[in-house]
């Protein structure tokens, strides 16, 4: 498939496939964590978890993505870029299929392996787009995240009537979302490079911790993961919550994932035309809090359009986070290394969204207190997002804002 660089020696075919290949994978990448949410009240009863480990179990994604992102540039490194791919489908498909087995040790060890493999996908996604799709990589990053949201959406909403039809095992309802992650692994083997062409491997990195910008866009990304992760666990209980049925709760998750699908597509493109993307941060950080606010205290007959804006909303802030991983970065280099900080160190802080609302909650019986903690959450996003928006790439002086103003829109 070529050596390092832009990806401008790959064929039209085999940049088709290649395309084709990240958004099957964009399908499967929170399947496993969007199923969960709405069977959580049964896996805990059948498996004796405490409050303590069900919170922790809805921690486990972002928890294991901050642990195991920096595995994925030095996998790279030694088999390709797109083996490693492979390599993390393989580890995310047996992840995925032993959720079928009771207990709560075999969940918990299934649910790390799962994300060990999507782990390090997400830090590989937005440095092949940035290396093979230039110029079109806003468009591909619409596609990818869209694909992302209908595979979650699709997940949360179908797991409750699968188990049903399973015979009301919410193990084996888990287990059955093996299957499309099984048939992407399939079709990605067809990306591979053949024998003797040169393996494309991203290169070692250079360092950004004291970049003040590679940590705006860490931070932006930790946050907005973190209230994603927090809708992801916790939304369907706190609508059980209010009232509402199980397969209703799950209903009203999918939708606002579908929301997320929607909006998704077409803000990377929309930031990518911008020459900063502080606003559109700013203002989709205010309209997530205040729509999951709403799912926590607005009236029963507006918890729909709640859960609506509320997918709206999440679905333009994890595009503007990807988008700003490759409009910071001026080459797949440093697209792969920021994407690792921002993942690595941003979803250790997101698992704190999760891990906090499972505690407040379980101490105090109520919703009160996680609703504070959500706040401050959207006011921290909103404030990082302000800084990452800038017109700058990740360590370059200040000067580069003309240089990206060009750049962002090719």
């Amino acid at each position: 498939m070529g050596s390092d660089g832009d990806g401008g020696d790959l064929t039209p075919l085999r940049r088709f496939l290649l395309g084709v290949g990240l958004v099957l994978i964009g399908f499967d990448l929170r399947i496993p964590i969007a199923s969960l949410g709405p069977v959580l009240p049964e896996a805990v009863r059948a498996t004796g978890l405490s409050p303590l480990a069900a919170s922790v179990l809805t921690t486990l994604p972002s928890l294991c993505f901050g642990l195991f992102s920096p595995l994925a540039p030095a996998f790279s490194r030694r088999i390709g870029a797109e083996r490693t791919v492979l390599l993390m489908l393989a580890a995310l498909t047996l992840g995925t299929v032993l959720r079928g087995v009771p207990g709560g040790a075999a969940l918990f060890s299934a649910q790390i392996l799962a994300c060990l493999g999507i782990a390090a996908i997400n830090v590989l996604a937005p440095a092949l787009m940035k290396r093979d799709f230039q110029g079109r990589t806003a468009m591909m990053t619409g596609l990818f995240t869209m694909s992302l949201c209908v595979g979650a959406a699709l997940s949360a909403g179908a797991t409750v009537p699968l188990q049903r039809r399973l015979g009301g095992s919410w193990s084996l309802a888990l287990a059955a979302w093996a299957l499309p992650v099984l048939l992407t692994l399939l079709l990605w083997a067809a990306v591979l490079p053949r024998r003797g062409e040169v393996v494309r491997h991203i290169a070692r990195p250079r360092s950004l911790w004291r970049d003040r910008l590679a940590w705006q866009v860490t931070l932006f990304m930790g946050l907005q993961s973190a209230l994603a992760y927090l809708v992801f666990g916790w939304l369907a209980p706190i609508l059980r919550d209010r009232g509402l049925s199980p397969q209703m709760a799950g209903y009203l998750l999918s939708l606002s994932i579908l929301g997320q699908a929607v909006v998704s597509l077409v803000v990377p493109s929309l930031a990518a035309r911008r020459r900063q993307q502080s606003g559109i941060a700013v203002f989709f950080s205010a309209l997530a809090v205040a729509a999951l606010l709403a799912c926590l205290f607005a009236p029963p007959g507006v918890l729909w359009l709640a859960a609506s804006l509320l997918g709206l909303s999440q679905g333009g802030l994890f595009g503007v986070a990807l988008m700003l991983i490759v409009l910071r970065a001026h080459d797949a280099l440093v697209a792969a290394q920021l994407s690792a900080m921002a993942q690595g160190v941003g979803y250790l802080l997101a698992s704190l969204g999760p891990l906090l609302a499972g505690l407040l909650h379980s101490a105090t019986g109520g919703w009160a207190l996680v609703a504070v903690w959500i706040i401050a959450i959207g006011a921290a996003m909103a404030w990082s997002g302000a800084g990452a928006g800038r017109p700058l790439y990740v360590g370059k002086p200040p000067e580069s804002a003309a240089a990206i103003t060009g750049a962002s829109a090719r």
